[in-house]
């Protein structure tokens, strides 16, 4: 099946209740796959092509407050258009899905495969300090597997998941294991899993739940703002993911995700062929970033390559993790141990009273 192809089927399988979208290349294949499955014959999950990127990820926020599994896909100008409904969703702490099946930019830009909305995913996109959680897929198979990890992790941590995948895993066709079909939800199950916030009725024996992102007491916001870092700082300990190849002895090692990641696999082999120790580090969640065992690594290695489909993004989250151990540029003068807040006040001051 085509990387496309299979988050459709994985949606049906995995008791998705509403995908709602809008066609860009690359990614137009999910919504015709499921309107051509027609699984709202089968399982009654709604399916439906918004007006818009904005009317959809709008929708999406509908549905998710209600405690559904509810998602959307799109392309990189797409998920531009979806970044005011994704901070909202994520203000207002509302679990569901987003798959980016990235092209090549800015603007309009291209439809050929690019990497380059890793700053768009990683970094939030909207406004405000909130992360996505992102997984980036480097096969056919992730694909699928990803659309239940997805779904698993938005409602662990009540916030939207994204699946960033790129024009070459969307299109390309691989064999790939489906997963079993699970029912969807029944009102009782939301009721088990999401019934604490969920609008799923109000009911006489508790009080009323109001989904939004709006806190008008500046002192609640910072609280709540707390609560977000707290959490972040919880998925950095509990769902990190991340792959090693032929790192145990190398010398040098290739950053690389999702597509990249395959052609560094390859590169990997016909550097030890001819007697160079090299290695894979491949990232599966991006936020998270696998930082500390990049960390680890870098303590014997000789140096890294980042391959990406862009002109430098994600290097950027592989230098913040390598300059955690090794001599920080800025800071060289310190024989490669990173001041502390304090030392590099002082440093300032006496900079300052120099000059």
């Amino acid at each position: 099946m085509k990387g496309n192809e299979v988050i459709a089927e994985a949606a049906i399988r995995c008791g998705c209740d509403g995908y709602f979208g809008y066609p860009i290349t690359p990614q137009s294949e999910i919504m015709e796959t499921l309107m051509a499955r027609e699984p709202w014959k089968e399982t009654g999950m709604v399916v439906l092509q918004a007006e818009s990127e904005i009317a959809a990820i709008n929708m999406v926020y509908g549905a998710a407050a209600c405690g559904k599994k509810a998602m959307t896909s799109s392309s990189s100008p797409g998920l531009s258009l979806k970044q005011e409904g994704l901070t909202y969703l994520a203000g207002a702490e509302l679990p569901c899905l987003v798959v980016d099946v990235a092209r090549g930019g800015p603007g309009l830009g291209t439809i050929q495969p690019a990497q380059s909305d890793y700053f768009q995913a990683t970094r939030g996109g909207g406004h405000g300090d909130y992360h996505l959680l992102v997984l980036a897929p480097a096969s056919v198979q992730e694909m699928n597997d990803f659309v239940a990890l997805g779904f698993e992790l938005a409602f662990k941590y009540r916030n939207p998941v994204m699946i960033l995948a790129d024009g070459v895993i969307g299109q390309m066709m691989e064999k790939v294991r489906l997963d079993d079909r699970v029912p969807r939800w029944s009102d009782e199950d939301i009721e088990r899993i999401s019934g604490e916030w969920a609008l799923t009725g109000k009911k006489n024996e508790r009080a009323r739940h109001v989904v939004t992102s709006l806190e008008l007491d500046s002192y609640k916001q910072e609280e709540f703002n707390h609560k977000l870092q707290a959490k972040y700082r919880r998925m950095e300990t509990e769902d990190v993911r991340h792959e090693e190849l032929s790192c145990d002895d190398a010398d040098y090692i290739f950053v690389a995700y999702g597509s990249s990641a395959r052609v560094c696999q390859k590169s990997v082999q016909l550097c030890r062929e001819q007697g160079i120790k090299a290695g894979l580090f491949r990232p599966i969640t991006l936020y998270p970033y696998p930082r500390l065992p990049l960390q680890a690594l870098a303590r014997r290695v000789k140096g890294f390559l980042a391959v990406e489909m862009s002109a430098g993004q994600m290097v950027d989250d592989v230098r913040l993790a390598v300059n955690a151990t090794a001599p920080v540029e800025h800071f060289g003068r310190y024989g490669g141990v990173i001041p502390t807040p304090d030392e590099i006040v002082e440093a300032l001051k006496k900079q300052i009273i120099k000059a």
